[in-house]
């Protein structure tokens, strides 16, 4: 059972010359002192600055620095939104997808989603190929979800890369292609993302677009598990019955590269 994770996250995000203010808030918001970003993005978002009230929607969206305010953070993000900032727009879409802070409405986020896609935020190009394979708020066409998903891929975007992968491993929007599956799967999998992990494991474990390989597979699902993905975890335990001493003793040396490699990042 594989379980394909379309998370769409909000973040705070920087564009264009930063002024001291906003560069000061950054600061203070990477070391935890959400209170301080919130001072010193605040007298900027009220002068206009787009991307201060983006940042300060983010603060109430999660409850940093402020108390968690969903009406407050859609607030902030449409005035961003409204001045043409990309992240802004796409966050203003999440809430209106989520129906968090305003009534819920496909066809607002993905109006919100469109405009942030077409300035190239990669968020929301993966966020409206979401959208567009579900059939909300657009009419399901999975070759257009497939188009905007390769646009946020090309951009690194993991989300969009494992989501690329499922449809060429379905053959939805695209010709079924379990190489390109693969090899989507695989640039999301070594960004972290856990669902195509799993999914990467699946494919190693069954022999699909892949040379059938136990060890990879559970290698693959391991990470997947550690990541939080459920199914991951199901399968790393279904494929360790399988192996043997010394295919444990190989998955448990890939495990601690792989750790030590990306215990930094």
């Amino acid at each position: 059972m594989r379980i394909r994770i379309l998370a769409l996250a909000a973040c705070v995000a920087l564009s264009g010359p930063a002024r001291a203010g906003l560069q000061e808030g950054m600061q203070a918001a990477r070391r935890g002192d959400f209170a301080t970003a919130y001072k010193e993005w605040l007298p900027l978002a009220r002068q206009g600055d787009g991307n201060a009230q983006n940042n300060l929607g983010v603060l109430y969206e999660r409850g940093q620095g402020v108390a968690r305010n969903y009406g407050e953070a859609a607030q902030w993000y449409r005035k961003a939104a409204e001045q043409g900032n990309p992240s802004a727009q796409n966050n203003l879409g999440v809430l209106f997808e989520k129906g968090e802070g305003v009534a819920q409405s496909f066809a607002e986020a993905a109006q919100w989603y469109r405009r942030a896609a077409e300035r190239g935020e990669a968020n929301a190009e993966n966020n409206l190929g979401v959208l567009y394979e579900k059939g909300e708020g657009v009419q399901r066409d999975a070759a257009a979800a497939a188009s905007w998903y390769n646009r946020a891929a090309a951009q690194g975007n993991a989300r969009a890369e494992n989501n690329l992968g499922v449809l060429y491993e379905r053959g939805a929007g695209v010709p079924q292609d379990l190489l390109s599956a693969a090899r989507w799967y695989r640039a999301a999998a070594e960004q972290g993302h856990a669902a195509a992990q799993n999914n990467l494991g699946v494919l190693y474990g069954m022999g699909r677009g892949l040379p059938g390989d136990i060890v990879q597979a559970n290698f693959w699902f391991a990470l997947a598990a550690e990541g939080g993905n459920a199914s991951g975890a199901k399968n790393r335990d279904a494929t360790a019955r399988r192996l043997n001493d010394a295919q444990r003793a190989h998955v448990a040396q890939m495990l601690a590269e792989w750790r030590a490699k990306h215990a930094s990042r």
